[in-house]
């Protein structure tokens, strides 16, 4: 009997500690609100601060769905931003160069800002030379989202949900879309899209943050070393609109599936007119629900950032028309590189490229995670 008693606490014990352990868990991890700003039209804009128990912090505001800093540590422990931001909303008010922002309704460029769907042909605006670029003149990164905390047991995040209506800088349909930002206790910053529409349309969005790893964007990217899951990217003309052909990576500056240092090909590259990488990648296709699709590593800090994707694309972008503007921060050529998943530029004029359209009962989800470490 004293057994069968002392067995029963023993029980009652082991459970409460796993209890116990289990909120102690969830408590690390954290979500608060605060006031951001303004904008001109008297509307409030808000700021999230996600937490863990490693000290990693994510910031984020209602206006454009920006990323405003992510703050991480390095092989000696010290914590730092490792994207590009602005502490204040005029400063995202005035700037051009999409730091941090989330991108819709169509990520990249559309040729001449035009696409035909149902034999109907819509004319977008021409708002980088003669093409269409992120959505438009007022694309997502310019509209204030509702918003509002999520938690669960493994994570904390802040759901932003936006309505695009019917002829939204010309694209049709009512837009309803939602794009969750998540952060746990793996170091892993997840990007969740999803969208319905109520009539056919074409959707692609992504995140345009700006990384890196140093912590310091005095210091070049050109350091980092790269890792890209790809065998081919898109060839593009002069004005980095896809021809079409998809290019093989093998025996040229652009093979990133060995990780090489970004900035070792550049002198060829200059020799080729350009002023660093600009192109998006076919992702190597798996099997896995989300595979590897590149590994940035900084060896000055130790700093590993891995991201994994449910996306057909990635495009590599090395801040090359970043020119100390200081309505864009003044940060300099080079201070900071592009990893964005996507769809493919111009899909819309490329049937043989994946569909981006989106119809009515369908629903849009992409999913991208940025995980975190350090290499010692």
């Amino acid at each position: 009997m004293r057994l069968a008693i002392k067995i029963s606490l023993l029980a009652l014990v082991i459970v409460l500690l796993s209890t116990s352990s289990a909120t102690s868990f969830a408590a690390e991890l954290s979500v608060e609100k605060s006031a951001f700003g303004n904008l001109p039209d008297g509307s409030k804009v808000d700021q999230y601060t996600l937490s863990n128990s490693h000290n990693t912090q994510v910031k984020l505001i209602t206006f454009g769905a920006h990323v405003t800093s992510v703050e991480v540590h390095d092989r000696n422990g010290q914590r730092e931003n490792v994207t590009l931001g602005f502490k204040t909303l005029d400063e995202y008010l005035a700037h051009t160069a999409h730091f941090g922002c989330t991108v819709g309704r169509f990520a990249n460029r559309i040729a001449r800002g035009r696409f035909t769907l149902d034999d109907k042909t819509y004319q977008l605006a021409k708002n980088n030379g003669e093409n269409h670029l992120h959505g438009g003149n007022r694309s997502f990164d310019q509209v204030l989202w509702k918003a509002k905390a999520v938690r669960t047991n493994e994570m904390v995040g802040v759901q932003f949900d936006y309505l695009s209506p019917d002829g939204d800088e010309n694209y049709p349909g009512n837009l309803a879309v939602t794009v969750v930002y998540s952060l746990n206790e793996k170091n892993e910053l997840a990007v969740d899209y999803k969208a319905t529409t109520d009539k056919p349309t074409i959707l692609n969005l992504t995140n345009h943050c700006y990384w890196n790893l140093t912590g310091d964007p005095a210091k070049k990217i050109l350091d980092h070393e790269l890792m890209v899951a790809a065998d081919g990217y898109l060839r593009v003309n002069s004005e980095v609109i896809p021809t079409g052909h998809i290019d093989s990576v093998k025996e040229t500056p652009m093979d990133f599936n060995r990780s090489t240092q970004i900035g070792l090909r550049f002198p060829t590259l200059i020799k080729q007119g350009l002023k660093g990488y600009g192109y998006c990648y076919v992702l190597r296709p798996s099997r896995e629900e989300l595979p590897l699709a590149a590994r940035l590593y900084d060896p000055f800090s130790g700093r590993v950032m891995e991201i994994l994707t449910t996306q057909p694309g990635l495009q590599f972008y090395t801040g090359n028309f970043l020119d100390s503007d200081p309505k864009n921060g003044g940060f300099g050529q080079h201070s900071a590189l592009c990893l964005e998943t996507e769809h493919f530029p111009d899909s819309p004029n490329h049937l043989q490229f994946p569909s981006t359209e989106l119809r009515p009962g369908q629903t849009y989800h992409e999913r991208t995670v940025h995980r975190f470490s350090v290499a010692k």
